[in-house]
């Protein structure tokens, strides 16, 4: 059961076809039970379809197109992986410069599996200790990164899981930075 830590909180929620469903269904109802907005954006017209585990899985409505989010409406950003999702989306110069806000803003943001591509692709990995899920972590260190395989890693704001697995310690991670004043997440 939720609180309302978030209460206020708009949270943009960053996908194209292809994202793992529960990466972004879990960590949706999370921010939602704690009192956050949520918005899914996307370079996607009217519905994004999600990939579930080894097959298509469920379409969601897109709330904001990406051509027309302005990040600066928001104050925090998660980022579902999969495979297809963010590697679409680190060839798009969009998508990348919407992270890229987040990261040189300061705002937290949650980045499961692939996802921390997105963070490489905008900057953000530079510096950081990170996990993802294990075939990123020589893109990670390449990046500057310090990478851990840990069930969740948070610095400075940023926080990242391995996979679905690690949804728990990552929702929970996830509300705790959320929540956190600015001058406690830490410059990024």
């Amino acid at each position: 059961m939720g609180d309302d830590r978030l209460k206020g909180r708009r949270v943009a929620i960053l996908v194209t076809k292809g994202f793992e469903q529960v990466e972004l269904t879990e960590p949706r109802r999370v921010l939602d039970e704690h009192g956050a907005e949520t918005d899914i954006v996307s370079p996607l017209e009217a519905s994004v379809r999600a990939w579930n585990h080894t097959e298509w899985g469920d379409e969601f409505p897109v709330d904001v197109r990406l051509e027309s989010a302005d990040a600066s409406r928001y104050d925090a950003l998660l980022l579902p992986g999969g495979v297809m999702n963010p590697d679409k989306l680190r060839i798009d110069e969009r998508a990348v410069a919407f992270v890229r806000h987040f990261v040189d803003a300061g705002k937290p943001i949650a980045a499961i599996c692939h996802a921390p591509w997105m963070l490489i692709e905008a900057g953000g990995a530079q510096g950081r200790k990170l996990t993802s899920y294990p075939s990123l972590r020589t893109d990670l260190t390449n990046a500057g990164a310090t990478w851990g395989d840990e069930e969740v890693v948070t610095d400075r704001g940023v926080v990242t899981s391995r996979k679905p697995d690690d949804l728990p310690a990552f929702t929970r991670a996830m509300v705790e930075v959320f929540a956190a004043p600015a001058r406690h997440r830490g410059a990024a």
